[in-house]
């Protein structure tokens, strides 16, 4: 009777992460699947064979841990479908019938299964941006494809790409959004083709991946002033004091904001470098920020504002969280202070708006930059 089994073999360097492996038994032959799978030991039950989600140590790692049992679960399924088909056809097979099957199959993924196994990999490297914009991507794309599932990756062609793009334009989805969804959906398309799992076919050859210019929205500084006036309840004052921080350093992204460290002012001048460009830049720290800095203590901890609070226990989740109760209270507040009412599709869409002010028109324009 053949057997399929998951192993783990530790690594030769101590605290290093070890590989998981297939085991194939079939009449007493003993064979072995290399799968590149790693974890470290304490994230493995040798006696159960099977993951210990307990042993992760953050957000991150819990959910590359998930995905990669369901991918196990789903290896282990493949195998033993394999044996069942060899079985059933009555014909005599060895294990190495076995492992040559399933390497033949191996990879041949659909694509939403690659760029989940893709997203698993952004995760476990760190890159968290990277895996969420690959995520908003796929989900958008699922749902295009709804009750037809999953596609083979040599069956992504120019046609598919094109009725996606009729599909969001459809469903009322912005130039820029939609070139968003494709950009990223072409770069996991291409991981595939560089890992040789299908060859390049150019689906995305026709559907736009640009990006439109955008009008730049504003509000008159008078506004500003008065949002910076309010009185507010403590949550909204957060809220606000991170918008008017924003505002006061040339509108840095809350991402930037929210790794600002206090070493990054020395003399009177706030450097820091974006994280989404890398672009490194220069702003006078002046009174307002000041006072912002002053409102908040982040006593013991090397950030300069009471964004990320407990250092080393998922900041990029505290990020996000922070980043979400911000636009929220925005979001309230916009739509309930009659000052803001004016400019509420403005300030409360998104926090990731950046303000300045237009030295002709003395307004304050708001334009994207993301967060």
């Amino acid at each position: 009777m053949a057997t399929v089994k998951v192993k783990f073999r530790t690594s030769s360097v101590d605290r290093k992460e070890g590989t998981l492996y297939y085991q194939v038994i079939h009449n007493r032959v003993v064979r072995q699947i290399s799968i590149g799978y790693k974890i470290y030991p304490m994230e493995w039950d040798v006696v159960e064979g099977r993951i210990l989600f307990q042993a992760a140590c953050d957000k991150g790692r819990f959910c590359y841990l998930q995905s990669l049992d369901a991918r196990l679960k789903s290896d282990v399924a493949r195998l033993n479908d394999i044996l069942s088909r060899l079985a059933y056809a009555g014909s005599p097979f060895t294990s190495d019938d076995v492992v040559a099957l399933f390497l033949t199959s191996f990879g041949k993924d659909g694509f939403f299964s690659f760029c989940k196994r893709l997203i698993a990999q952004m995760r476990q490297v760190g890159k968290q941006r990277t895996a969420e914009t690959y995520t908003t991507a796929l989900n958008s794309f699922i749902r295009f494809r709804n009750i037809h599932g999953d596609i083979p990756l040599d069956e992504l062609d120019v046609n598919l790409m094109m009725e996606y793009e009729s599909y969001l334009k459809s469903n009322g989805i912005c130039p820029n959004s939609s070139s968003f969804y494709m950009r990223n959906l072409r770069a996991m398309y291409n991981r595939a083709v560089e890992q040789e799992l299908t060859m390049q076919r150019h689906p995305f050859k026709h559907v736009y991946t640009g990006i439109d210019k955008t009008v730049k929205r504003a509000v008159s500084a008078k506004v500003i002033r008065q949002i910076r006036d309010l009185d507010l309840m403590p949550s909204m004052d957060y809220a606000r004091d991170m918008f008017m921080f924003s505002f006061y350093t040339r509108g840095m992204s809350f991402v930037d904001m929210a790794y600002l460290k206090k070493k990054d002012l020395q003399n009177g001048v706030l450097t820091y470098r974006r994280q989404k460009t890398h672009q490194l830049l220069f702003i006078k720290w002046e009174k307002p920020m000041q006072e912002i800095g002053d409102k908040y203590d982040t006593s013991g901890s090397p950030y300069l504002l009471p964004i990320i609070r407990n250092v080393g226990k998922d900041d990029w989740r505290q990020y996000k969280n922070a980043a979400h109760l911000v636009n929220s209270k925005l979001n309230i507040l916009s739509s309930s202070s009659p000052i803001m009412r004016p400019c509420r599709q403005d300030v409360g869409k998104s926090f990731g708006l950046a303000c300045r002010i237009s030295e002709k028109k003395q307004h304050v324009c708001l334009s994207r930059t993301g967060t």
